[in-house]
């Protein structure tokens, strides 16, 4: 099998990173070094440590070549980025980088401020653009208008005032349409995605590929958490736009079980404050992915209230994975991840979510079945060989499209599956 070189780009990568994003970008970095590739990622320390990051241990040696970008300037590097579309104070590094690799692909994800869309057209190799976010079409990346309703149509200048962010000119000039042309492959993670990019006016063409995790020896299974009462768990970032202040009403109606939150983040004060009083109510704070896992296992289901758009929910697959079925609002991706497996229930109204507590709670048959084709679902869709074989095979056809036969043959020969 050729080994292929790999450059990735992405703003956040940990352990300089807050959220699912970054270690999704991770997840795929390692598994493709595992595959015998040779993968450099570059980050931006800099918007890391701006936007208020502690700095972080050393990272695990994983065979992933990792370059961290940080310089003097710090915020004001991130800023000229922000506003200019390009990276002004790493451009020389970068380009070093581009020349020094004679890379076979360049994976871009989220560049808002490592490069912005300027890093787009930089360097030779198949290119490859994952949208993990809605910034293409989104200057606050996650279409939350105005901080406090879904959007629906562009208002994008008090927008991004509202969030606290200065105006980026450079998207009034179709500047990121033209560059995004220099991509042989643009992927969405969901159907759903996909849709709202071009309903915002994307124009050009995005396959969909979605998230995955690596599967799991059932002999290394973790034992479930023990917990004194029957629990509903939600999994996450803390914060408004993830709806768990829509949750604790029907917990105050509901009393057969507790809510276990595992997760932190800048909305933790206030919802602290929204479930004083309810003792069925529990906020856990971070744990390790062993203890996520034990949670997972032990947990009647999981509640993923998001108020927002999300991208695909990578949550869902994580709880799939363990046969733990799901509780999710009727909302972005969810309907068609959940239905595809037939591994949860979706909700609109507190009833409806009280109404799916009480029927995995008090049907014990109803759970055995959703937990079984949650596990199934996994398999079958969202394991790491299943969706590494997915994208090897559309990088081969954008490979050929480009005229490059002998990246599209190493592609077409299995160099993104195991045992090739």
């Amino acid at each position: 099998m050729r080994s292929l070189r790999i450059l990735m780009f992405t703003t956040f990568y940990p352990p300089y990173s807050f959220g699912g994003d970054a270690v999704g970008v991770q997840r795929m970095a390692r598994a493709l070094q595992a595959r015998g590739h040779d993968v450099t990622v570059v980050h931006d320390e800099d918007a890391y440590l701006s936007l208020g990051g502690k700095e972080p241990g050393p990272a695990p040696d994983d065979g992933v070549r990792a370059i961290g970008l940080r310089s003097r300037h710090g915020v004001l590097s991130n800023l000229l980025t922000q506003q200019t579309g390009r990276n002004i104070v790493h451009r020389r590094r970068i380009s070093e980088i581009m020349n020094d690799g004679n890379y076979d692909i360049i994976w871009y994800n989220n560049v808002s401020l490592v490069g912005g869309p300027g890093i787009l057209s930089a360097g030779q190799g198949l290119k490859l653009y994952e949208a993990h976010e809605h910034w293409l079409v989104c200057p606050t990346h996650v279409l939350w208008r105005h901080h406090r309703e879904l959007c629906d149509e562009r208002q994008c200048l008090r927008c991004v005032l509202a969030h606290k962010r200065p105006p980026q000119l450079w998207r009034y000039t179709g500047y990121l349409d033209r560059q995004l042309d220099h991509m042989d492959l643009i992927v969405a993670k969901s159907e759903f995605s996909r849709a709202k990019h071009r309903e915002f006016g994307l124009r050009h063409e995005m396959q969909v590929l979605p998230y995955f995790l690596p599967d799991m020896d059932p002999s290394a299974l973790p034992e479930p958490a023990v917990h004194d009462r029957p629990y509903f768990l939600f999994v996450g970032r803390l914060e408004k736009i993830k709806g768990l202040q829509d949750v604790f009403p029907a917990f105050e109606r509901y009393p057969d079980a507790d809510l276990l939150i595992l997760g932190d983040g800048d909305y933790a004060g206030p919802l602290k404050k929204l479930a004083a009083g309810n003792e069925r109510v529990k906020f856990l704070g971070r744990k390790t992915l062993d203890e996520l896992n034990a949670y997972y296992r032990g947990a009647l289901g999981l509640i993923v209230p998001s108020v927002c758009y999300e991208t695909f929910g990578i949550i869902l697959i994580e709880s799939f994975r363990l046969g733990t079925p799901v509780i999710a609002r009727r909302l972005g991706p969810f309907p068609e991840i959940v239905e595809r497996a037939e591994a949860g229930t979706l909700f609109e109204t507190e009833d409806e979510l009280i109404t799916a507590m009480r029927d995995l709670q008090h049907n014990p048959d109803r759970r055995e079945t959703q937990g079984r084709a949650a596990r199934q679902a996994f398999e079958d869709i969202w394991s790491e060989n299943r969706v590494l074989a997915a994208y090897g095979a559309a990088l081969a056809r954008a490979a050929r499209a480009k005229g490059d036969s002998e990246l599209a043959h190493a592609l077409e020969a299995g160099a993104f599956e195991t045992g090739a």
